[in-house]
């Protein structure tokens, strides 16, 4: 709910903090917010866990909109303070970014009217925190949240023209790949438009209130069918239980679309695509999407795993290479491989290069983006070309 927390979605751009991204000295109120967060970065979470216990006690009726685990949204807390802090300065992204918020905010019944207590329970946190606050911080951050509430209100009051908060989604298909993943497919009661390398945040009933972020698996459908691809992970409440506990019938949530990793149809590069085990989601939706629009591009996708029995979809790419001439599969596994190349997968990546006519579309867990990065850069490719929706706490394909 509240306007500060992270994870519905924006492209991860990071910059220094001695500059803006169009490489302008920071302004004066950038520059006393950063300290602020800078003071505060050691002591996160006993300023989010004052932030949250304040806000309850000065609006209980709040509490009923939040998960009855706080973990996670702390976490979010901060980083959604880290990315509006570095966008401060750059209108346009930081419009973006808060766009998003309050698009995606609307499913937990975000009003306008709570803003305001939850901007005065966030000076009172950093008033708390920060050595230096003083009224020339409190002048800074009291214009920042005006502005970053403001954006935030006015695109949910016009995302309401258009779109419900969320999609209720009947389960149609549940198939087990693997003893840990799950294809899920389902059916929306109203129509959901997206586009193919998009993510959705997802609600089961078995966690209410509790939203966690799964990539398309396909493209648009003509049936209106949308599927996923999860992954089981330790402690994960949502993934686990739309693993081994969902069924053909039931009835999940869905957030609004979400996420930048689209193609871009006007340029005429290729595309390197690299997906690390569920990761490969939104790969799929990619390579079908520029099969959609004529197959005038060459796609190289590399399929990473740890071991032989991840490759859980291998056959059906396999099945596309053999009917797209313009796209090549390279499974990449990091031990005892019979199918593909053995290794690391930004390691095969890097060494297929050069690839500086193409773009990079990235998917799969923080650490085999990062190196990922790395390794198309070092092959060629620009880092402004290459896309992915990770953003520290959040990795659209990767959920829990």
């Amino acid at each position: 709910m509240t306007a500060i927390s992270a994870g519905d979605g924006a492209t991860s751009t990071t910059t220094g903090q001695g500059t803006t991204q169009g490489g302008r000295p920071p302004s004066h109120d950038a520059q006393i917010i950063q300290r602020t967060l800078t003071e505060i970065q050691p002591v996160a979470d006993q300023a989010t866990s004052y932030f949250y216990a304040l806000l309850f006690v000065q609006a209980p009726a709040l509490r009923e909109l939040f998960p009855a685990a706080m973990d996670s949204q702390r976490d979010r807390l901060f980083g959604a303070l880290l990315v509006a802090a570095e966008r401060i300065d750059d209108t346009e992204a930081l419009t973006e970014y808060l766009s998003n918020l309050g698009r995606g905010h609307r499913k937990y019944g975000t009003q306008s009217d709570h803003y305001p207590i939850v901007g005065e329970c966030l000076m009172s946190a950093l008033e708390r925190f920060a050595p230096s606050w003083g009224p020339e911080a409190e002048g800074a951050w009291v214009r920042a949240y005006t502005a970053i509430s403001q954006i935030m209100i006015d695109a949910a009051a016009d995302d309401e023209l258009r779109a419900p908060p969320f999609w209720y989604a009947e389960i149609v298909s549940h198939e087990r790949r693997t003893n840990d993943v799950a294809v899920v497919t389902v059916r929306t009661d109203q129509p959901y438009a997206y586009r193919a390398g998009q993510y959705a945040s997802v609600e089961t009933p078995w966690w209410p209130r509790v939203w966690r972020y799964y990539s398309f698996a396909s493209s648009p459908r003509s049936d209106g069918l949308l599927s996923f691809h999860i992954k089981a992970v330790p402690a994960g409440w949502v993934s686990r239980s739309l693993v081994h506990r969902a069924r053909r019938g039931d009835v999940i949530r869905l957030g609004p679309p979400n996420g930048q990793m689209t193609v871009d149809h006007a340029s005429s590069r290729g595309l390197v695509c690299v997906g690390g085990s569920t990761g490969i989601a939104p790969i799929k939706a990619l390579v079908e999407d520029v099969a959609a629009h004529g197959g005038r591009r060459s796609v190289d996708v590399f399929f990473g795993a740890n071991r032989d029995a991840e490759l859980y979809d291998l056959d059906s790419f396999l099945d596309l290479q053999r009917r797209l001439p313009w796209l090549s599969v390279r499974p990449v596994v990091a031990e005892l491989a019979t199918r593909g190349t053995q290794g690391l997968l930004p390691e095969a990546v890097r060494q297929s290069g050069p690839w500086r006519e193409s773009d990079g579309y990235l998917s799969g867990p923080p650490q085999m983006i990062r190196k990922s990065v790395d390794a198309l850069v070092s092959a060629g490719i620009p880092v402004e070309r290459i896309r992915h929706d990770f953003m520290g706490t959040l990795v659209s394909a990767a959920g829990k």
